[in-house]
């Protein structure tokens, strides 16, 4: 499960827009995307507490000055912090190798000094690397990255400095592509979760497979999302007996440490 906490600062650009039309953003969009924080968040933790579920949390590294009580609520639980850019109110490809790396450097030095440890994985603010984003990452001590959808599997990376895991980011179970961009329904989008996890379970027979969803507290944090989401994630609980629930980090030393990179 990831869950991505993202900071916007008021009329900074860039983000989905609830209004399009209107300049970017406005009242209402940067409004859509606070109650995520504000109140859907709540609700979604409460969530992950009743089904015993752990959780990747994709940070930016500004909401710990936005709303830092939120982030200790996800730290009390033992959930993974995975470097998430600074706010997504920026994209790591507007910057030139200096400026993304310092960027990289910033977003670490945070985590450390918030969790006591830097991260060991990151995703790009809108999924939206530069080309050299992995090699930045791997001289940086990162251990793996979220940014290419490319399987089902890890799969191990080069960069100019060394190997790098690429841990499989859901690019379809995701809340943002289904609901804010194709238009899916509450219901559609929980059944695209179930559906999902039923045919990789039975795929899962002749080999592992990792399987992902991620949300935006703004989108399934919303009441009638949530009720759907809930019944799609009970479903998935009551297969306990055949599921790994991990997070990234876990998946990422599990798989190193099976498969080694040469």
């Amino acid at each position: 499960m990831c869950l991505n906490l993202e900071a916007f600062a008021y009329n900074t650009g860039l983000g989905i827009s609830y209004s399009p039309g209107l300049p970017h953003p406005n009242s209402y969009n940067w409004g859509w995307r606070e109650y995520g924080n504000r109140v859907g968040v709540w609700r979604l933790i409460k969530l992950f507490d009743q089904l015993e579920l752990p959780v990747s949390v994709l940070l930016n590294s500004a909401v710990y000055d936005h709303c830092p009580e939120v982030v200790a609520a996800l730290r009390k639980r033992g959930d993974e912090i995975v470097g998430h850019g600074r706010t997504n109110s920026e994209h790591q490809n507007d910057f030139k190798e200096e400026g993304e790396r310092e960027l990289v450097a910033e977003v670490t030095e945070a985590i450390r000094k918030h969790e006591g440890k830097a991260p060991a994985g990151w995703l790009s603010p809108g999924v939206n690397p530069s080309p050299i984003t992995p090699d930045l990452l791997q001289e940086a001590g990162y251990q793996y990255i979220l940014d290419w959808p490319m399987d089902d599997q890890p799969v191990w990376m080069r960069t100019r400095s060394g190997p790098l895991l690429s841990v499989p980011y859901p690019h379809e179970v995701n809340d943002i592509p289904m609901i804010a961009l194709h238009h899916g329904a509450a219901d559609k989008f929980a059944e695209v979760i179930v559906d999902n996890f039923e045919e990789m379970l039975e795929q899962s027979a002749e080999q592992p497979l990792v399987y992902g969803v991620s949300i935006h507290a703004f989108l399934v944090g919303q009441p009638f999302r949530l009720r759907h989401f809930r019944r799609a994630m009970e479903h998935i609980r009551e297969r306990a007996d055949n599921v790994w629930f991990a997070t990234t980090g876990q998946i990422a030393r599990h798989y190193a440490e099976l498969f080694p990179a040469r």
